[in-house]
């Protein structure tokens, strides 16, 4: 397992990563520390028109170079369909990937050019909940922010057509459902309830199982995010038959939310997308340099296994799968937390849904001692969390 990030000391000395057996010591010998600190990003469903107008107008001279460089890079204006297109435009695949990832990136910027924040010496490690490990590969050191928004744009162009196959080839509509239960024992149960529904008993049914089965027909479980929700993906009519069975017949009850989504993410009609992320990661750049830098700055965790990426090819390998199967959000955040004892964690992103799911997931609803939940989303919450993991900065040892 790669050992997460370098570890600062009170006094500004630095232990480089895999230095675990070392400790610098204060002059009163008491041992402390940085408490570990993750950054996250968000995924789809986030998008909402105008989220990058406040950023631009509080800091105009870090966010205007950097939505200049955005429209450039894609040669598209994507920066006019955030600030002031119509829901529609940018709720569509290509437009709203893109644009998530790339507000994120804004705001980390922000962060790091007007606040004076050092996300290598600051942060430990760094992921992102679908979407969103493509902006934490980037915050990571592993991805160009110019390359990121380029392979975003080219995949969520391919997801786009993917499901506009599937709806002429089968019909109605395909998008994603977030299942809500009362407790981890009802989820537990509820997956188990769905994988007999669905014939899918194998724990690696989305490969095995499902071989003989035309993908415009499965219904996946897209999604863990946390001890009490998950996500599917599929036919929305499939979706919802499968959920009246479940009532009926399973004995469960799961408040079910349609996402806003416009496609079915992370299931096998997502294959196409894949290759194309394939091709694209294995090809090398104009320069003849590789499109992955390894090793980045800090661990990144991937969403397909819930732990830090291990070396440049298996990065590339489960960046690619990442298209068709289940994001392992609750394991990533029980790892960071239950074995790297990781106390501080921050949300970078529109909306705050990320924010929630960690949250309720580590036990924290804000500052606590040595650690704390943030998120930063407008402005006004810049300071604030400044200033909240200054006051965390320093804690002394257990």
């Amino acid at each position: 397992m790669l050992p997460l990030a370098a570890t600062r000391c009170s006094h500004g000395g630095r232990l480089r990563a895999g230095e675990t057996g070392r400790r610098w010591m204060s002059s009163t010998q008491t041992r402390t520390k940085r408490p570990k600190t993750a950054i996250f990003f968000p995924g789809q469903g986030v998008q909402r028109v105008g989220m990058a107008t406040p950023w631009l107008e509080a800091f105009p001279r870090t966010a205007k170079p950097i939505l200049e460089e955005i429209d450039a890079t894609l040669n598209v204006p994507l920066t006019n369909i955030i600030e002031s297109g119509t829901n529609a435009q940018l709720n569509l695949t290509q437009n709203s990937q893109p644009a998530i990832m790339a507000t994120s990136i804004l705001i980390l910027r922000i962060l790091e050019q007007e606040f004076g924040f050092k996300t290598s010496d600051r942060v430990d490690v760094t992921l992102g909940h679908s979407l969103g490990e493509f902006a934490a590969l980037v915050a990571g050191g592993y991805l160009t922010f110019q390359d990121a928004l380029r392979m975003v744009r080219k995949r969520a162009e391919v997801m786009m057509r993917c499901t506009r196959e599937a709806v002429e080839q089968e019909g109605g509509e395909f998008g994603m459902i977030a299942l809500v239960c009362e407790s981890e024992a009802h989820m537990k149960a509820l997956v188990a309830g769905l994988r007999e529904f669905l014939e899918l008993s194998s724990p690696n049914y989305k490969t095995d199982s499902n071989d003989d089965v035309p993908a415009v027909e499965q219904v996946l479980i897209a999604n863990i995010n946390s001890k009490n929700q998950i996500v599917l993906s599929g036919s929305i009519e499939r979706m919802q038959t499968l959920l009246t069975n479940l009532r009926q017949f399973g004995g469960h009850d799961p408040r079910a939310v349609r996402l806003k989504s416009d496609s079915p993410y992370h299931s096998p009609l997502m294959k196409p997308a894949q290759e194309t992320m394939k091709r694209i990661l294995h090809k090398e750049k104009p320069d003849g340099s590789d499109i992955v830098t390894w090793p980045g700055i800090m661990p990144c965790i991937s969403n397909v296994s819930g732990r830090p990426f291990q070396n440049k090819h298996q990065l590339k390998d489960l960046l690619s799968r990442s298209c068709v199967e289940t994001v392992q959000w609750w394991r990533s955040i029980k790892y960071l937390h239950e074995e790297e004892k990781v106390k501080r964690y921050i949300g970078i992103g529109p909306g705050k849904v990320g924010r929630n799911l960690v949250g309720k997931e580590v036990g924290m609803k804000g500052a606590v001692k040595g650690g704390g939940v943030w998120g930063i989303t407008t402005p006004q919450d810049m300071e604030e969390v400044v200033k909240a993991l200054d006051d965390t900065e320093v804690c002394e040892d257990e």
